[in-house]
């Protein structure tokens, strides 16, 4: 039995959600598939998967295995990765982690110059919102926090950036420019909700002038737990929204929102890359991380550019 080929099997298996699947996606037949899986269980001594006629699920033995099996499969092919890395061009899986916000406005604009410059570097993104995502899992997990961020993992930051006031065009044509915070009063805000946090208080400070904290108590028109509801409505010229600059830079620069009240700003936030614990970091990981800082710092700088010059 060749042990790597039948854990690479497993694996696909329980991606692909049943044997048929692995079979296609493996280029495999489905007798095939089904025999390196049970010569994997009989080498072991235990069953992995339980198969019922509507559906396959891992057994508690098969979930632990499963763990480390992806482990074991990842480091196989980083050891290839870093052992030809000299005599190929880049090459493997990039699996990365985001939450709903940071995959549509951070990674998703990058993605298309990137697989340009590495076409043979696959691409696999997770997508989920998760209090505790599986680090370990992946080769980079996309968060953003404040910056005042201290876990205990190993992560790099790609970006701070301010969260400012913005508002369409067509909604300041409409309503006007607000010119103190107290206008706010007199506008249609949408904001976000948190745990904890007062929706009719918005906390602005001006980091030219003070680092002093006021407090502008407003009438929200709307409030959501989703960003990208508050950003549709924001550009569709519902109101004024609190957002963080890295999530609206390309908005900015096309004229698409605009920034109100600078230089008052809602708070700041920071965008980490968070690694597995790993010996070595796959050249793969290395160049996206390196893309995704380069191009995130430069769509700010243009952003904020393009405030100043409409400002």
């Amino acid at each position: 039995m060749d042990r790597l080929l039948s854990m690479r099997v497993f694996e696909r298996v329980v991606d692909e959600g049943g044997f048929a699947a692995a079979a296609r996606a493996l280029d495999m037949s489905s007798p095939v598939v089904t025999r390196l899986v049970a010569d994997l269980e009989e080498h072991l001594g235990t069953r992995l998967l339980q198969r019922t006629t509507r559906r396959l699920a891992l057994t508690d033995a098969g979930q632990t295995y499963l763990l480390r099996v992806r482990n074991i499969l990842q480091d196989i092919d980083e050891a290839d990765a870093v052992a030809s890395s000299h005599t190929t061009e880049l090459a493997g899986l990039l699996r990365l982690h985001a939450p709903p916000v940071l995959a549509s406005y951070v990674i998703a604009p990058l993605l298309a110059e990137f697989r340009r410059r590495h076409p043979k570097i696959q691409i696999d993104i997770e997508v989920e919102t998760s209090k505790e995502p599986p680090i370990e899992d992946y080769d980079i997990t996309l968060l953003g926090t404040d910056d005042s961020f201290d876990a205990d993992v190993v992560a790099r930051k790609v970006i701070e950036s301010d969260t400012i006031l913005v508002a369409s065009p067509d909604y300041l044509k409409r309503q006007g420019l607000p010119q103190a915070p107290e206008d706010l009063a007199h506008h249609a805000c949408l904001r976000l909700k948190w745990a904890g946090v007062q929706p009719r208080l918005w906390h602005m400070w001006c980091p030219e002038k003070s680092d002093h904290v006021v407090e502008v108590v407003v009438n929200p028109v709307l409030l959501a737990n989703h960003t990208d509801t508050l950003l549709r409505a924001t550009l569709d010229g519902a109101g004024i929204t609190s957002v963080s600059v890295n999530l609206v830079a390309a908005h900015l620069t096309r004229g698409e929102l605009v920034r109100v009240l600078p230089p008052w700003i809602t708070g700041r936030m920071a965008l980490y890359a968070a690694l597995p614990s790993r010996k070595f970091i796959p050249e793969r990981t290395r160049v996206f991380l390196d893309y995704l800082v380069a191009e995130t710092q430069l769509q700010i700088t243009t952003a904020m550019q393009a405030c100043t010059a409409c400002g």
